[in-house]
């Protein structure tokens, strides 16, 4: 009989590196299963890993798939590291999305450009109020959050479909549910001419600092991680454990609320059903891939927006199904677990009697 045995100490090196093992695992795995569909693997490795940086355009593209992941993975990061599982932030992406949206079709040819602030401060606010909801059930009736956050997220693509099949949708759209396009004027500004990369790569990367010197650098952050992995010696402390839980989730939902607001006037440039684009549930595996710290969310957002993209051309160029892009996703995870498992536990066998 196998028994996994705590190990006494866990590998300060493979702790780090396990990742990077998950990464190996899941190529290795990626290869049998293109060879089982019939697929050259190198070819189909190539659509993954090289095809996404192959030129100044492809780069360009990769960035506009990793701002809204890392952006998202920041906010889980803060989450995650107070021991609050928002497991809801596709819909407190979707939200923010919307509300952004709702300041964007106000603007006409009149509005200044300071209508792409209030834009996204809409954005914001809107996934902080979707996450409120889930930090208000959680401290008045101890709901779970994982389960609250996860329903919410199919009521804000209800509230998605419903005003793109109804008052926002756009009289001139040959009755396709989506609403008009924004005006120029409401577009986040881009970083260069000829590529979609836009100003929220900039903003994703100044979170990244700010959220490293919160957590590690500054006496709020302390009490964030405190509060939330041990309230009781967080009271003895002085710390409020049920602080901890409203930060965590107002900053986990805001920044969902940014990308949305980042990604509908950016690239999107309108509402349609098709926002949810599952940004919120990969977040949680950059997070995790990232190790929950804010440089390492970096690299991980990169690799799994490149999973996204090759995902797409593998549909396009070698007839895949579009599940593909979930399947190489839930690999990732899947290895990472395991990995982590055996860093801290180890297999022992026990010979029966």
């Amino acid at each position: 009989m196998l028994k996994l045995e705590a190990r006494p100490e866990a590998s300060k090196f493979w702790s780090m590196a396990s990742p990077l093992l998950a990464l190996f695992l899941t190529v290795l795995v990626g290869v049998a299963l293109f060879m089982a569909l019939g697929k050259d693997p190198v070819r189909g490795l190539q659509m993954f890993f090289w095809e996404p940086v192959k030129s100044a355009y492809a780069l360009g593209e990769l960035m506009v798939k990793a701002t809204p992941l890392l952006v998202i993975a920041l906010g889980l990061g803060v989450c995650y590291r107070s021991n609050v599982w928002n497991i809801g932030a596709e819909g407190q992406f979707v939200m923010g999305a919307v509300a952004a949206g709702g300041v964007a079709l106000l603007a006409d040819a009149t509005i200044g450009r300071w209508i792409v602030v209030a834009i996204v401060l809409a954005g914001v606010l809107g996934g902080m109020a979707w996450a409120g909801l889930v930090a208000l059930l959680r401290d008045r009736f101890n709901a779970n959050e994982i389960l609250v956050s996860l329903m919410l997220v199919y009521v804000a693509d209800m509230v998605l479909s419903y005003l793109v099949y109804g008052p926002w949708k756009d009289p001139a759209g040959y009755n396709f549910p989506q609403s008009k396009t924004f005006a120029a004027v409401t577009q986040i500004p881009r970083l260069m001419t000829g590529s979609r990369v836009s100003v929220g790569l900039l903003v994703a990367l100044a979170g990244v600092a700010l959220m490293w010197v919160f957590l590690f650098r500054t006496r709020a952050g302390f009490a964030q991680q405190v509060g939330g992995l041990a309230p009781a010696a967080a009271r003895y402390a002085g710390f409020s454990s049920r602080k901890a839980l409203w930060v965590a989730l107002l900053v986990s939902g805001g920044a969902a609320g940014l990308a949305g607001a980042l990604e509908v006037a950016g690239p999107i440039g309108q509402l349609t059903p098709h926002v949810p684009a599952g940004y919120g549930f990969a977040a949680i595996i950059v997070a995790y891939v990232g190790r929950l710290h804010p440089v390492g969310m970096v690299f991980s957002a990169v690799l799994m927006s490149m999973f996204y993209i090759g995902g797409e051309l593998a549909q396009s160029r070698l007839g895949l199904p579009k599940s593909i892009t979930g399947v190489f996703q839930g690999l990732l995870l899947f290895s990472l677990l395991a990995c982590d498992t055996l860093v801290a536990y180890r297999l022992r066998w026990l010979k029966g009697a």
